[in-house]
């Protein structure tokens, strides 16, 4: 009998189990703003999976965004943002390492002078990365905006 209980809880539980799939859209140009959102992302999955439900998340990065993705940020940033830039950078690895996918838009790159061999690791570059919006869109992701 407590084996058939055990049973029907643990069908209770992951029948009960939600996944929350979202596409956060970065296009912002305040390196302070950019990094809290990265820790607010971070936070987010947090609370979805202490509360036993999932986390599906992307990140498509754009425009003046796309500078958090370099590593020689120091030549293309305000000195006042560096440390802001340090930290959602290390935001998008820890974020990498939690199985968020991350892009950045090589047109993005190419418009901020940002050679495509500095583009940190955790980071892939997509040709258009609004289509990969799109995409994640089309298959159900929620999109959350920073600009």
């Amino acid at each position: 009998m407590r084996n058939i209980f055990i049973l029907i809880s643990l069908f209770i539980t992951v029948a009960s189990a939600h996944e929350y799939k979202s596409v956060f859209n970065c296009n912002a140009k305040d390196m302070s703003y950019i990094a809290s959102r990265m820790v607010l992302i971070e936070r987010t999955m947090d609370m979805i999976q202490k509360s036993g439900d999932s986390t599906d998340f992307a990140l498509t990065i754009h425009g003046n965004c796309s500078k958090i993705v370099s590593k020689d940020y120091d030549l293309i940033v305000k000195e006042d943002e560096i440390e802001s830039v340090k930290l959602a950078q290390s935001q998008l690895i820890k974020l990498d390492k939690r199985g968020v996918k991350i892009v950045v838009c090589a047109m993005s790159l190419n418009a901020n002078a940002i050679d495509e061999s500095s583009v940190i690791s955790a980071v892939k570059i997509s040709p258009n990365s609004y289509l990969d919006t799109i995409k994640y869109q089309n298959n159900g992701y929620a999109l959350m905006v920073f600009e």
